[in-house]
């Protein structure tokens, strides 16, 4: 086997046509690299195998149409027919060959990766998966024309049929679709010769254990077949050539039969086992707060997934069936709307978009909307904003949505409204939906008081003062047990009946900003961008071993003294912070942050839960935030999650949500920048300059030998 193997690699090597292979597969992955990668950014070279694919429907016929089909029409076959040696070992030999030959271009793409990642974030496991897939798919369809090449004594007729083969099976996704819409017995047959579909499963960010089964068992199938198709003309001159056949039927049924219960058995594993995340960020794993969650189930949740299971979402599809293998009381069905278009009409009156969820427990019911499992950020592009996909939401969601059609009761926040306050944008609404809290504006103007359902109220950075009526109505409401959640904004403007507000927790805020001199406790070069420090205590439970972001901070003020009332800091200032008067313009127009001595040293409590015991003994819970823009999405971008995280547990357990679980929004790698020159350079290398040096160096090697 060896020396057919040397033998192959180096004829391979010795013509022309083995190096014009090289040159023009690298030539148009180079196209494909410098469009996903150096201009488009993609964190992966996932894109760039998934285009690259179609060039294997012309490159395998060539590479294999003269493995067996020119050594018969030459006769030298004859030789292989009657040597002493093992036929498995003769077509072997010339499999690795021809295996070695796909391998080199795959090898020098894969050295991308480690390249990159000098750049920035490379997305390694996935890039690894996806060029590990496409090894196994180029090792199948390799197997597949060297069993074409044996039929036959002609390498044209070869060639033809095995890029007939691949051909229809890289149409087989949309023949199937074609034949039915729902799935049947027909193309469930036909998904059989989907051959580009496993490979496609392998470069989405997870190594999909049934495409390995697939590629390795149908390649082993193939072998034997050519195996058995040189067996056959072996032994067609001798006596027992119909014996030969008919043992040959018989193993070739026995070989089909193992190889498709086997692919089988490897669509049934455990999710955990059938499809592994790969992702840097571990988008599609679940949590460890989600598997505690789910694993204590104790009554029966059905999920429906409006779709049709055939054009699932694979994301969504791989969260569902993780939770579903960790409880038996989960059940996942997949509910087709052409088929039974009002099913939706039991739980809901609006329909559910495609892929959207139904989640019904024993209380109540949740429709999940297919938009809100991504997170999405928007950019302009040639005077356009394009929308673009940048985090995977759909483990929080579904948990959330678990949560809710098993919680007994539902607390309701209420946040206030008509004084200029900061709205609260997307993730943190979306945050309080999670917790499973109701959430409604309150404007008090309109209202007697505080609702009596109310278990919190948030005021968020007002900018215009509260009339003494509106200061009265949230007293009185926190007078009889009420809680809140208070964020002052750093403004100018004089609010002294908000500052009322303040006083009933006995806290004031300095006026000014908190600045640091520790380079390791701001953002960037900017001193008031603060990463304070977390203390410990139940609302920071979920971010003590992390960082928040605190930009623009104010000092808080209160006497520790006081007898009624119970403080715990939640985020605090470093030792070298420092507060100064400064006002938004003046902070705007310095050139210089260094600390002087009119500066007031710290360390600050920036962010502080005060308890309040009152007359009935009855207590009144509020948190004091001195961060106006700490929950936005524009600061807990920097510290991705943390923020949100912070927000959901002060939250909670304000209103004494009893929630277990908050998932936020797990983020998409963001891709590498390069220059426009860069990405010229590297286009004109890996399409032009390096394909040109093989076929020179093809020439070459071809010249000499013609030469000799």
């Amino acid at each position: 086997m060896t020396a057919i193997y040397k033998r192959e690699v180096r004829a391979f090597f010795h013509s022309f046509t083995g190096w014009l292979y090289l040159a023009a597969t690298l030539s148009l992955m180079g196209i494909y690299f410098t469009y996903f990668v150096m201009l488009y950014g993609e964190p992966s070279i996932a894109p760039v195998l998934q285009g690259s694919i179609f060039l294997l429907l012309f490159s395998v016929p060539i590479l294999t149409m003269r493995s067996l089909a020119e050594d018969r029409k030459q006769k030298t076959d004859q030789l292989i027919l009657t040597a002493p040696v093992s036929v498995w070992k003769v077509v072997f030999g010339k499999y690795l060959a021809l295996l070695s030959a796909f391998a080199v271009p795959a090898f020098i793409l894969g050295i991308m990766p480690l390249v990159l990642s000098f750049f920035g974030n490379f997305q390694m496991g996935v890039s690894y998966t996806a060029l590990f897939g496409f090894l196994l798919y180029g090792a199948f369809a390799l197997a597949l024309g060297l069993f074409f090449s044996s039929l036959t004594e002609t390498p044209v007729i070869a060639a033809i049929l095995t890029f007939a083969a691949l051909f229809l099976g890289y149409l087989m996704a949309g023949i199937r679709s074609m034949i039915s819409q729902t799935g049947n017995l027909v193309t469930d047959i036909l998904s059989v010769f989907d051959m580009t579909g496993r490979f496609d499963a392998m470069t989405e960010g997870c190594f999909y254990t049934p495409s390995v089964v697939y590629y390795v068992s149908f390649a082993l199938l193939f072998l034997f077949c050519t195996v058995q198709s040189i067996q056959k003309r072996r032994y067609s001159t001798s006596g027992r050539g119909m014996k030969i056949s008919a043992y040959n039927i018989v193993m070739m049924i026995l070989t089909v039969a193992l190889i498709v219960m086997v692919n089988v058995l490897a669509d049934k594993l455990p999710e955990s086992v059938r499809s592994l995340d790969v992702t840097s960020n571990r988008i599609y794993t679940l949590t460890k707060e989600t598997k505690a969650f789910v694993s204590e189930l104790s009554e029966d949740i059905r999920i429906y997934v409006m779709e049709n299971e055939e054009y699932k979402d694979e994301n969504l599809d791989k969260t569902l069936r993780r939770m579903e293998a960790l409880s038996e009381h989960i059940s996942v069905t997949y509910v087709d709307p052409l088929v039974n278009p009002q099913f939706y009409s039991n739980y809901t009156e609006t329909e559910p978009g495609t892929n959207s969820l139904i989640v019904v427990g024993p209380r109540r019911s949740r429709v999940v909307d297919y938009g809100e499992m991504y997170d999405y950020e928007y950019s302009t592009y040639s005077g356009y904003p394009v929308r673009a996909v940048s985090g995977y939401d759909g483990e929080g969601q579904i948990a959330a949505a678990l949560e809710y059609v098993t919680t007994d009761a539902m607390p309701k926040m209420y946040v206030v409204s008509g004084h200029n306050e900061l709205e609260l944008e997307a993730q943190f609404q979306q945050t309080i939906q999670k917790k499973n809290i109701e959430c409604e504006t309150l404007l008090l103007l309109a209202e007697d008081g505080v609702p009596e359902d109310a278990d919190a109220v948030m005021i968020n950075a007002p900018l215009s003062d509260y009339s003494e009526d509106d200061v009265e109505k949230i007293i009185s409401y926190l007078e009889k047990g009420g809680n809140a959640v208070i964020i002052p904004a750093w403004t100018d403007a004089e609010l002294p009946n908000f500052d009322k507000l303040l006083d009933y927790y006995g806290v004031s805020v300095l006026d000014g900003v908190i600045l640091e001199e520790d380079s390791d406790h701001y953002y960037g070069q900017l001193p008031y961008l603060l990463f304070p420090e977390v203390r410990e205590d139940e609302m920071t439970e979920s971010v003590m071993n992390s960082i928040v972001f605190a930009p623009y901070a104010q000092g808080i003020l209160y006497d520790n003294n006081v007898q009624n009332i119970v403080y715990a800091p939640l985020l605090e200032t470093g030792e070298s912070s420092y507060n100064r008067a400064y006002g938004s313009e003046e902070l705007e127009a310095a050139d210089s942050f260094r600390k002087t001595e009119t500066d007031e040293e710290g360390p600050f409590v920036i962010a502080l839960r005060a308890e309040k015991t009152l007359p009935d003994n009855g207590i009144s819970k509020g948190v004091i935030l001195a961060v106006e823009l700490m929950f936005t999405e524009d600061a807990d971008s920097i510290v991705p999650g943390n923020n949100v995280k912070t927000f959901g547990n002060i939250i909670g357990t304000l209103v004494e949500q009893e929630s277990t679980i908050l998932i936020p929004v797990k983020p998409y790698l963001t891709g590498i920048t390069f220059s426009t020159r860069s990405a010229a350079i590297a286009g004109l290398l890996s399409i032009v300059i390096i394909p040109v040096c093989l076929l020179l160096t093809g020439f070459v090697v071809w010249f000499r030998r013609r030469k000799a």
